[in-house]
């Protein structure tokens, strides 16, 4: 076998062997991880204190379900919508999923405060009731158009224009005037967020950057309990609740950090594959944005141990390998055995070890719940990836710049989010099916949007990164060529069809009755609103700046002042 050697500093160009000894590699120089060894050891939590936290959460998780109910049950449907949004927004909702549906199903037999309520009412109740599965039509708000005019009224109604705004978002095709809607109170909140007489500026700033149908919503939830408590409206009760539950899952999540910092310290993939992105604790930010709840423990660990040798493996073919190495690890990826190391270079067997040791632990766990048929599908989907992945390394090895058409075809299944949505699934629990892994495997409409946001956007903030080191030619590069147009022209048309792709989100996932249970689709949705969230502005899972600091620290190591 070859030494493997890489010149650092080196100009990026096509791995070729200089001599039987020495073999030229690309580089990406990727920043080490700025977390050094900070969330592997967690104190041991207090049980005592711990007990007493969890009482009261119970205690005060039975008060607030008295209020929903008794909201429900009165024709005041404002307070009930309120109290819903708020609860939903403070992260407890999976507390109330009973009394909710309740509340929402009741203001929808009846239309209460749907047909003659003020903007931000009828605003509030399109949004939760189509979040949740109700057939809502948007032309409730035709009445606050000027009909001679054809365009919504102009109005200093702050809460209802913001209302308008986040409804807005849940547009599905052919929604036109949900597409008016979006632009008028774009251009409205724009003006108010910079206006010193607004009362609610710094809503509207954070709204304007991160709708709520977009955000992560266990970061969100963490900012909306700093900014509730100011409200003049605050319910006592329930922002006691959401601070102490806040804590309390935090605690839990730094628990499974720690476990999971101290299995990637242990492979020393940072010292034994240089060249790969050191990030674990970002792929863990991503998958608690995925699910953040209790319930999901399990399923969040395998998950993050899956999306961390993800990475390394899509380094390995982005950046590091050779051609007929990668050729090599394809097949054995096919092969999926030990016997299969034996053929690769060193560098590869260290990964390809690491991770059949991952799907034999997986198998190990689920298999005590009867679910040992689900890490099939697994495997199957991560073959289906690398092979991905081997098509865009012979591009690239062969300057190819393929038509978009057949690059989205490669594209969107290199995203990875087939991949990380079937294995979402494993540690689920009983909700999950054979049928539900089956159908995720059809690429279903809400499948290909998701990926295809993640594909463009994706492209959009690291292409040009990417093509300086050598890389295949990204979406970007190929509609250039393809069509003729700028930059800049190509990034719009992504823009658009970046909305589009969310509409599709929205058919599939507000829409009942749905191809699947709702908590399996909301995976999905959730590992979109991943991407809108770390790909903003810039990439910062490889790039790790401020933006991401500053949310990992408020989900991982700050808690919330009670």
């Amino acid at each position: 076998m070859s030494t493997q050697v890489s010149k650092q500093g080196e100009p990026a160009m096509t791995p070729k062997a200089r001599d039987d000894h020495e073999i030229i590699r690309r580089t990406a120089n990727f920043h080490p991880s700025i977390w050094g060894d900070q969330f592997i050891s967690h104190l041991p939590k207090d049980n005592k204190v711990h007990e007493a936290l969890e009482l009261e959460v119970e205690k005060l998780r039975e008060q607030v379900k008295r209020e929903v109910l008794l909201a429900a049950a009165s024709n005041y449907s404002s307070q009930s919508l309120d109290l819903v949004d708020e609860i939903q927004r403070l992260g407890v909702a999976y507390h109330f999923e009973t009394e909710i549906e309740e509340a929402l199903q009741r203001i929808y037999n009846n239309h209460i405060g749907m047909e003659d309520g003020d903007l931000y009412s009828t605003a509030l109740g399109f949004r939760l009731l189509r979040q949740h599965g109700y057939n809502v039509s948007c032309d409730i708000f035709n009445k606050f158009k000027d009909q001679e005019k054809g365009h919504f009224k102009q109005s200093n109604d702050v809460r209802g224009i913001l209302g308008l705004y986040e409804a807005a978002h849940l547009a599905m095709h052919g929604e036109d005037i949900l597409d008016e809607a979006l632009a008028f109170t774009t251009i409205q909140l724009k003006s108010m967020a910079t206006s010193p007489n607004c009362p609610l500026a710094a809503k509207v700033s954070h709204a304007l950057k991160q709708p709520i149908q977009r955000g992560i919503p266990r970061l969100e939830s963490r900012r909306y309990i700093s900014t509730y408590q100011d409200e003049p409206s605050c319910n006592k009760t329930l922002l006691r609740l959401a601070k102490l539950n806040f804590n309390l899952v935090q605690e839990l999540h730094k628990e499974e950090l720690a476990e999971i910092t101290r299995w990637w310290k242990g492979l020393d993939f940072a010292r034994r594959l240089p060249f790969a992105r050191d990030r674990v604790v970002e792929c863990y930010f991503w998958i608690v944005g995925v699910y953040f709840e209790p319930q999901y423990s399990l399923a969040r660990k395998i998950l993050t141990k899956v999306i961390a040798m993800t990475s390394i493996i899509d380094d390995i073919y982005d950046v590091y390998g050779t051609l007929e190495e990668l050729e090599l690890f394809t097949e054995a990826i096919d092969r999926w055995d030990t016997k299969s190391m034996d053929r690769l270079p060193d560098y590869m067997q260290i990964c390809y070890e690491a991770l059949l040791n991952v799907y034999t632990e997986i198998e190990e766990k689920v298999a005590k719940e009867g679910w040992s048929y689900r890490v099939h599908y697994g495997k199957e989907a991560m073959k289906v990836l690398v092979h991905a992945y081997f098509n865009e390394a012979k591009w690239f090895h062969e300057n190819h710049i393929p038509t978009m058409e057949e690059y989205m075809q490669v594209a969107l299944v290199t995203s990875g989010y087939s991949m990380l949505t079937t294995v979402s699934f494993i540690g689920m629990g009983d909700i999950v099916t054979k049928q539900a892994f089956d159908w995720v495997f059809s690429r279903p409409k809400i499948m290909r949007a998701s990926e295809t946001i993640t594909r463009l956007v994706d492209d959009v903030r690291s292409h040009k990164s990417e093509q300086e080191r050598g890389h295949a030619a990204s979406g970007v590069e190929c509609y250039m060529k393809q069509y003729g147009l700028s930059e800049q022209e190509v990034y719009k048309e992504f823009h658009m069809q970046v909305v589009s792709a969310w509409k599709d989100i929205n058919e599939e996932y507000c829409l009942k009755p749905t191809a699947v249970p709702r908590p399996l689709l909301e995976r999905i949705l959730n590992l979109s609103r991943v991407i809108d969230v770390i790909y903003k502005e810039r990439d910062e899972y490889t790039h790790v700046g401020k933006e991401m600091k500053n949310n990992v620290e408020s989900l991982f190591i700050d808690p919330v002042p009670v």
